[in-house]
């Protein structure tokens, strides 16, 4: 298995799982990849922070890399918490719903207990965890703020 960083044609970049290479070409090739964005299928590989090696990524000390992973994961909690319903502890609940036709698609989030999400995953219902980051101070960008 082998992951490509990829661009659409209109910027957007994303990430593709691949059995080999010569998987993403052949793929790439009969347009069977598309944006998850915009369904853009002009795709094209671009280099990947973490597989660029050099002097200079060797000298960097470690603090830009815990920086720069701790910046990435406060983006994601902004864009989950922008672009999602919180629906708290009705999670199960409301994903059920929706998984069903009782209510209409959209983008919820909310908290599950282990045994809900056995259910979900039982039922079929697709769905993934992420941590939640504190908020941090924009002025100063550190600590938590309410």
């Amino acid at each position: 298995m082998i992951i490509f960083d990829l661009k659409c044609s209109r910027g957007h970049t994303f990430e593709g799982w691949f059995e080999d290479g010569d998987s993403y070409e052949d793929q790439r090739g009969k347009s069977a990849i598309s944006c998850p964005v915009c369904n853009d299928k002009n795709i094209v590989k671009i280099p990947s922070v973490f597989a660029i090696k050099g002097a200079a990524a060797s000298r960097r000390p470690a603090m830009n890399e815990e920086l720069a992973l701790n910046h990435l994961a406060h983006e994601i909690s902004d864009y989950v918490e922008k672009s999602f319903e919180n629906v708290g502890c009705d999670f199960a609940k409301e994903a059920l719903k929706i998984h069903y036709g009782a209510s209409e698609p959209r983008n919820i989030r909310g908290v599950s207990t282990k045994e809900e999400e056995k259910l979900l995953t039982d039922e079929g219902v697709q769905f993934f965890k992420i941590p939640v980051t504190p908020k941090s101070d924009p002025e100063t960008n550190s600590g938590p703020v309410s």
